[in-house]
Formats: structure tokens, C-alpha cells, sequence
């Protein structure tokens, strides 16, 4: 089995696709019943999207997630290999596969019930003064359990060699502060459903109904008064917004009811004396808004998250309950996905460097790597040309831009070190404990950067992952070998497919080092404003026009996208896929090969539409309108294509048609 998987590793993942068409773009996803200048993602998408209703198993269904599926098959074979025990199994094997077996052991975790628990619980339930609180608050931080705020280490926004703590707001279960406050009937029924679901998990827990009621009512109390503090997800896209250095007396004066020094005593941070507060304005409400609270309370309030936050290593009833609120009632999946699933995601979340390092010997040879950094490099060409030729910027606002553009890292594959876990313990009959002590395992290691030069080769994702991420604060571009694979990638079919799919995902990358919150940071990654004050304001004035063009788009039913909240990943989408048609005719020069009767114009538009083919449950929908920055995959394509004259010129669309914009945005 092994050796098929290495074989089929060897070439791209989903090779079929090489036999659909003499260019390798997936003519049977296509329904060429649409014009395409009427609805290009149904005509990209269509066939697709009705041959893929959404599994029962989840909540939403597109490329992204057929691709990360088959990642996980390849994982899957690595732990269920690894977990067999032999004489000649390495430590790596051992570790990885005594947690997968740990996972997978059912009966063991049913049969302990809540002993693993159990001290826990205690430890909140003797909570008698707040001096108890603030102890209890730090082991809860210690352990990932993110009650009432965040801390933790991070780099200085505007000294980005340097990492110092980071103070911020946090504790809230639902997904946005929004759900707490909004007055429509679906929060008043979502609200109604979480106290219920609470209430049953405190039963579950050994409450009686009538004390699981109690409790359930007082932590929906709290968090409402979070949520009331809180500032706005939009507000804090801002870096200059969450900038605020305090020293530690200045922290201290702002929340007069609570006792740093305690806290800090007790979350084994090192010794500091300033730090950055995101939101002083939260932190100086809730030292007043909470100071009457009482200790059942406070009790109440850590017992439930530490069993939300763990409700996946205790007996199936625990996770059947939190199943049924979390996923299937917020997000519409309709059943659990297979246990197997479940553990490889546990496996890759908490040793995901070690899983990661079986995964790229199978799945990510040089050959791949070599094409994508050419790649990357036709990218960063056409991106600096990009700028060159802007015609709203300034030459020295241009000059600065080139700079940042050139101290870019870009990152294929794999991180450069792995993380150790060797201090980490992993017992096979212990999946409750695997993971509490993986959360302070991984805590303590990121605690202990406080006051250190900041490494700016760390990832913050595993190497399988779909997904690719630019971070502002190191200049850095990652592109996991998860998602360089098809439909984003495949290095034997058409230089058209592959420009549109991780061509575009790569120039959407950079683009981020340039949408609304990257701009603020410079090459180094510090917060400085190096435009000048002319083009800061037509820059802000091209992005108003996306945030407006994307808040028109309904989402589902009545619910609206937030076209401020989806900004920065909108412009990246619309930017980089410009930079990537760009690299496109770059590298092509005059060669204009017909491929499946389209030119490689029209080959890139559809290689890129058809990576955010996708269906959604309606309730995934609405939950995303809230609290994810990225729109849905038709928004993705339509919003972006209709925005490009380049594409219209290339499908003959016409003037009025819904796919050409009547006030096209564009910022870069």
C-alpha cells in the first residue's frame, strides 16, 4: 500500500485529470450551457457543483476540501502505519502513531469516563476568592483553554526583530461578538440553542438539570458582557488599532480589580516590562463590568470551556453533544466525519511537524519544488512591473513598494526547522492527557520567545495544509506542499491551468504584503507609514470601492458579506490574479497555443475559477457572513473576473453583461 501511495505521490495527486482534456483543465466541471459573460462560475463550476452535493459529513464542499481530503488519506496511511508496534519503529513512528492509537481508542476513552477530567474540574470548583480566579485563569492559559483574554508571545509591530508579550481580548464561545448582541429571531434562537447545549453538557458532567441551568445562564451572562466590550472584528483589521505598548504599572492602573502580577506569576512567562494591549478600551470595561462577579460564576465559566475545549477526548456523549450544537446546528452538517478523519486532524494539529516530515518524503519531490520557485519568481516580476506601471502612485511611494517587494521570503514545501517535540510525552491508553499536554507543550514553547529576536522562519501551519499565508510582521510568503498539487498545481499539464491556479494563489500572497493591512507594515515588517499622504488617500479610495462592491453580494437568504471585513483577501484576489495573467503572457511571450478550443488567456480564468468551485450548507453560509474574511468561491471568481477588462476581452463580453462591471474596482 505504501508503495502505490509513493508512486502515485510521485506525479500529481489527482493525475484523472490529465485525461479530461489535452491541456489537463476539467472540461466536465464545466456546464458551456452558461454564457460565460452572463455567470462565469456556473460556467467554470457548474457541471461540478451539481455532481458534488455536500457530504453529510460537512458543511462545506469545494477543491480546497477534496484536495485537503486526499492529503488526509496519504496522512491516514502514515499513522495507521506508524502505529503499529515493532522493535524497529522509529521515535518519530512512536510518537505519531501512540497518538493516533490514542485517538482511536474508543472503548478506553469511554470506559475511563470523567476521571481524566475530573482533577480539572476540581481545581475550578474550589475556586472560593478571585485570588483562586486569577490562579485558575493562568493554568487554563497554560493548557489552551482561552478564557476571558489572550496572552501570549508575539512579534513587536513596530520593531519586528524583537518579540514581546501581546495582551488581548478573548473568552468568547460563539464565533463573533455579533452573536451575543444582534436582536434579528436567528440570534435570539441561536442564543437559546447555546444555553441549551451548555445545560447539557453541565448534566453531562454530573449537574443536576436545575444546576446545569443555573450554570448555563451564568456563563451566557459573562460572555455577553465580553461580547459587549469587545471591539468589532472589522476595527481590529487595523494594526494600528491594536497597537497600544503599556508597561506593566500603566496595565495595572487600567484594570485596578485584577492582579497581574499574580496572573504572570503563574503562567510561566518570563519577566517582562512592557507589552502590547490590543484593546485597553476591553480590558478597562471588563475590570469594571466583571468586578461583582460572583465566584459560582467564574466557576461556572471555566468548568464549560474547559469542557468545549475538550469535549473530543472524553466519551462519545460528550462529543455527540458538542457535535450537535457546533456543527449541526451552526454550521448544518448532518453527521460526525469518520472517526480515522477526526484523528489525523488531532495528529496533525498537535505534532504536526513530525506527521509533516513523513508527509513531504511522499508527497513533494525537488522537481516540484524547482517549478514552483521559477514560478514564484515570474510572479514577483510581473508584480514589480505591476507597480512600475501604476498610474495613481507616486514615484516615491513606488520606490518603497519595490523595496518591500524585493525583501519578500518566499517558503516551498516545508519550514526550514522542524519544531522538537521531545519533551513532549505521548501514552497510547491516554488521549485526554496527549492533548493537555500537548496545548502547554506548544504554550510554553511560544512563552518562552518573550523578550528573544524574533524567528522569522517559523510557519503557522502544517506542511500537508491547503492553504498558503502571507505574514506582514516577517515579509514572508509560506506555500505548504499540501496545496501545490492539483487543481492548483500540476507540472505536466498546461502553463495556462497552472498560472490560474497556484499562480494566482501565490500572487494573492504578495498582493497581501499590499491590501489594507499589509500596506501599514514595511519590508522589514514594522508598522511604519511609508506612503505618502496623497496616495494613502487614493488608496483608501480604490479599496472603499471593493469593500462596496463585495458588501452588495448576498451571501444566503437576507445575510449581506461584509465588504470591510473581506477587504484585504478581496484585493489579494483581485490583484493577484492580475499579477498572475500578467507572469502568464510574460512567460509565454508570442507562443498562443489553442488548448481545448481556448486561448491561454481564457485557459487561466477558468484554471483559476475552478479552484473555488464549491457547495455550502446554508447555515455554513451565514455563520462565514460574520466572521470570515474570505468570501464564498462564486463571489471569489464573479467579483474578481467582472472587475478585469482583461478577462472581458478575452470572453468578448459586452458593456451591460452581469460579468462587466459598470464601476470596475481595481487597486492593484
Amino acid at each position: 500500500m505504501k508503495l502505490r501511495l509513493l508512486i502515485a505521490l510521485a506525479a500529481p495527486l489527482f493525475a484523472v485529470a490529465q485525461t479530461r482534456s489535452a491541456s489537463g483543465l476539467d472540461t466536465a466541471a464545466m456546464n458551456k450551457t452558461v454564457d460565460p459573460c452572463v455567470d462565469f462560475y456556473q460556467y467554470a463550476c457548474g457541471n461540478w457543483v451539481a455532481a458534488n452535493p455536500l457530504p453529510s459529513d460537512r458543511a462545506r464542499w469545494g477543491r480546497f476540501t477534496e484536495l485537503s481530503n486526499h492529503n488526509e488519506k496519504v496522512l491516514l496511511d502514515i499513522l495507521q502505519g506508524a502505529a503499529v508496534v515493532t522493535a524497529k519503529r522509529s521515535p518519530l513512528d512512536a510518537k505519531i502513531g501512540d497518538a493516533y492509537a490514542a485517538c482511536m481508542d474508543t472503548a478506553t476513552i469511554n470506559k475511563r469516563g470523567l476521571e481524566p477530567i475530573t482533577p480539572e474540574l476540581n481545581r475550578i470548583n474550589a475556586m472560593v476568592r478571585m485570588p483562586d480566579v486569577i490562579d485558575e485563569l493562568a493554568r487554563l492559559h497554560r493548557v489552551g483553554i482561552g478564557v476571558l483574554f489572550t496572552f501570549g508571545a508575539r512579534p513587536d509591530a513596530k520593531d519586528s526583530n524583537r518579540t514581546i508579550a501581546g495582551i488581548g481580548q478573548g473568552g468568547l464561545s460563539l464565533p463573533d461578538r455579533e452573536y451575543y448582541l444582534k436582536t434579528d429571531p436567528k440570534s435570539v434562537e441561536t442564543r437559546a440553542r447555546f444555553v441549551e447545549h451548555m445545560k447539557k453538557m453541565f448534566q453531562l458532567a454530573g449537574d443536576s438539570a436545575e444546576t446545569a441551568g443555573v450554570k448555563a445562564r451564568m456563563v451566557m451572562d459573562l460572555e455577553t458582557i465580553l461580547a459587549k466590550d469587545a471591539m468589532d472584528r472589522v476595527s481590529m483589521r487595523d494594526p494600528n488599532k491594536t497597537y497600544h505598548m503599556m508597561t506593566l504599572p500603566e496595565i495595572a492602573a487600567l484594570t485596578p480589580n485584577f492582579d497581574w502580577s499574580r496572573y504572570l506569576g503563574g503562567t510561566g512567562a518570563p519577566k517582562f516590562d512592557v507589552a502590547n494591549v490590543s484593546q485597553p478600551d476591553y480590558f478597562k470595561k471588563i475590570s469594571t463590568d466583571l468586578a461583582a462577579l460572583p465566584i459560582d460564576a467564574w466557576r461556572a465559566y471555566f468548568a464549560y470551556h474547559l469542557l468545549r475545549l475538550t469535549s473530543s477526548a472524553l466519551p462519545e456523549n460528550f462529543e455527540n453533544e458538542a457535535f450537535d450544537f457546533w456543527s449541526r446546528y451552526l454550521t448544518g452538517t448532518k453527521e460526525q466525519r469518520p472517526r480515522t478523519a477526526r484523528c489525523v486532524v488531532v495528529v496533525d494539529r498537535s505534532l504536526g511537524d513530525l506527521l509533516g516530515q513523513k508527509y513531504i518524503e511522499l508527497a513533494f519531490g525537488a522537481d516540484a519544488k524547482k517549478q514552483i520557485t521559477q514560478l514564484v519568481e515570474a510572479l514577483e516580476k510581473a508584480m514589480g512591473e505591476d507597480i512600475r506601471t501604476l498610474d495613481w502612485m507616486t514615484e516615491d511611494t513606488k520606490k518603497a513598494a519595490l523595496a518591500k517587494l524585493k525583501a519578500i521570503t518566499n517558503n516551498v514545501g516545508s519550514p526550514k526547522k522542524w519544531r522538537d517535540y521531545s519533551k513532549l510525552t505521548i501514552a497510547r491508553d491516554d488521549f485526554f492527557g496527549n492533548n493537555m499536554r500537548a496545548a502547554q507543550a506548544s504554550y510554553e514553547q511560544r512563552i518562552e520567545k518573550i523578550g528573544k529576536p524574533t524567528d522569522k522562519t517559523e510557519w503557522g501551519m502544517t506542511t500537508p495544509t491547503v492553504n498558503a499565508f502571507y505574514s506582514p510582521q516577517n515579509n514572508t510568503i509560506n506555500f505548504p506542499a499540501g496545496i501545490l498539487q492539483t487543481p492548483f498545481f500540476d507540472p505536466r499539464r498546461d502553463i495556462a491551468l497552472n498560472y490560474g491556479g497556484a499562480g494566482m494563489v501565490i500572487g494573492h500572497e504578495m498582493t497581501h504584503g499590499f491590501d489594507d493591512q499589509g500596506r501599514k507594515f514595511d519590508g522589514d515588517g514594522n508598522l511604519r507609514d511609508w506612503w505618502t499622504a496623497k496616495d494613502g488617500a487614493e488608496f483608501e479610495k480604490r479599496s472603499a470601492c471593493i469593500a462596496d462592491e463585495y458588501s452588495g453580494f448576498t451571501s444566503v437568504d437576507d445575510v449581506k458579506l461584509n465588504g470591510r471585513l473581506t477587504l484585504g483577501e478581496n484585493a489579494a484576489d483581485n490583484g493577484g490574479l492580475r499579477i498572475a495573467l500578467m507572469a502568464l503572457q510574460d512567460t509565454l511571450g508570442s507562443k498562443r497555443e489553442l488548448l481545448d478550443g481556448y486561448t491561454p488567456e481564457q485557459r487561466l480564468f477558468l484554471g483559476f475559477a475552478q479552484i473555488w468551485c464549491e457547495n455550502m450548507a446554508p447555515q455554513e453560509a451565514r455563520a462565514r457572513a460574520m466572521t470570515d474574511p474570505h468570501s464564498p468561491g462564486r463571489f471569489r471568481v464573479n467579483g474578481t473576473l467582472q472587475n478585469m477588462p482583461e478577462f472581458q476581452k478575452a470572453f468578448s463580453c459586452k458593456a451591460g453583461q452581469p460579468m462587466v462591471s459598470s464601476n470596475a474596482c481595481r487597486v492593484w
